[in-house]
């Protein structure tokens, strides 16, 4: 099918034409639509590390630009799940464009705060509200692309684009969260510690607020979900609250804790390494050789063929994820260490596509977005958390203990593979 034998007028969730095959996704969501999400991603991936730098340059204290960075993830973890319910509530549009407006305001005040003479308290309040009401693009992207391939691709096609879809929207976090941190220091560097807060502000306006006004934010929740008549769902065509918290999701969540701890205590490590031999700013460069790897494999899922199920997926590549962790903390050498980066993250990327996979099948009815979220969520809960324990354990202990605790992560990503396998059937 080409795009002309679509109306202009027609909008993305509306059905395939009689007879047709129906069209591709890149046709039901239009083809701005991917450029357009990638780059609506960008602010977040920059939010916690501008913030660390702007607080650090501008109060000249690595602690409080630590807490504060910390006080931004705890925002988003507590609060980002009801931003998630509201959407699926209330419609994409509406959240959308109503927290893109308060976090943009929300970024300037901080800038202007940090530089003033008020309290470290209104500091650590106004990173908090700053997570709290961070636009989530990537998970409602996510559910908005769920919902298409439901709802406008054939039966027969669905699993395979599915597969393909969550492997390209991991990639694309991997790349974000490692091409944000890059753009936070460029601008530093060059324009001064306030640029990267204005410039999040700015695009966060335009770019999520473009965003929120695509066609795809008009696809129905009822799109995106089982149907209303299924047992257990409310009237209205929405699950109760209740079916958020059965075990099969939140083993989800609990892996997606994991997940984020790596990513924390990797990124920590990473920074007490590099510090030790005097070039605290290749940290990042180390921490990029793991992206790479989970992007690359993230990519290479939607190859995988159909009998390597998805719960063999998850608990075989956790088992990578720990190899490649053992491997960094007992590396002898920076060689060796970028080995098991690089191990790690091929073991990071199909267990998040898989996760992710598995959320969008258990989504309960009416719930895409608030799953979706939860998840996205969980990552930065564990990522606030393990960046507060690994700094303090660095400091104390040293930089060795530093590089093991990954083990430990990749530890809690495995349990809750295993922990899937029991609670899925074949």
């Amino acid at each position: 099918m080409t795009l002309t034998q679509y109306p202009p007028t027609s909008r993305a969730g509306a059905p395939p034409a009689p007879g047709s095959d129906g069209p591709t996704l890149v046709e039901a969501m239009g083809r701005t639509y991917f450029p357009l999400a990638f780059v609506a991603r960008l602010p977040f991936a920059m939010m916690v590390v501008g913030v660390l730098t702007l607080v650090v340059a501008g109060r000249d204290s690595l602690t409080l630009g630590g807490a504060t960075s910390g006080m931004v993830g705890l925002g988003g973890a507590a609060i980002g799940p009801l931003v998630g319910a509201w959407a699926d509530r209330a419609g994409q549009r509406r959240v959308l464009l109503a927290t893109a407006a308060v976090h943009s305001v929300l970024l300037l005040a901080l800038t202007a705060a940090v530089y003033s003479s008020v309290a470290d308290a209104l500091v650590l309040a106004l990173a908090f509200a700053i997570g709290a009401t961070s636009p989530q693009v990537a998970p409602m992207s996510r559910s908005r692309l769920v919902g298409v391939i439901r709802s406008q691709l054939p039966a027969g096609r669905r699993p395979a684009v599915l597969s393909r879809t969550m492997s390209y929207e991991s990639a694309v976090d991997e790349i974000v969260f490692v091409f944000g941190p890059f753009v936070v220091g460029l601008l530093a560097a060059t324009l001064g510690p306030t640029a990267p807060m204005v410039a999040a502000a700015a695009l966060t306006a335009l770019a999520v607020g473009t965003f929120a006004l695509h066609p795809s934010a008009r696809t129905t929740t009822a799109r995106t979900t089982p149907a209303a008549s299924d047992p257990g769902v409310a009237s209205g065509g929405q699950a109760p609250a209740r079916e958020l918290f059965r075990p099969r999701v939140l083993v989800l969540v609990a892996g997606f804790v994991g997940v984020g701890l790596f990513f924390g205590f990797v990124l920590t490590a990473m920074s007490a390494y590099t510090g030790d031999a005097g070039h605290a700013e290749q940290a990042g460069l180390l921490y990029g050789f793991m992206g790479i790897g989970s992007v690359v494999s993230a990519l290479a899922v939607s190859a995988f063929p159909a009998r390597f199920s998805l719960r063999a997926r998850w608990l075989t590549f956790a088992v990578v994820l720990l190899v490649g962790a053992v491997v960094v903390a007992a590396a002898p050498s920076t060689g060796v260490l970028i080995a098991g980066l690089l191990l790690a993250g091929l073991g990071i990327g199909p267990s998040l596509v898989t996760v992710y996979s598995h959320g969008s099948e258990r989504s309960p009815a009416g719930r895409g977005t608030t799953v979706m979220t939860m998840l996205g969520s969980a990552v930065i809960l564990g990522q606030s958390i393990a960046a507060a324990a690994t700094g303090a354990l660095a400091d104390t202990v040293g930089t060795s203990a530093a590089l093991a605790v990954p083990v430990v992560a990749a530890g809690v990503v495995l349990a809750s593979a295993a922990a899937n396998w029991r609670l899925t059937g074949r």
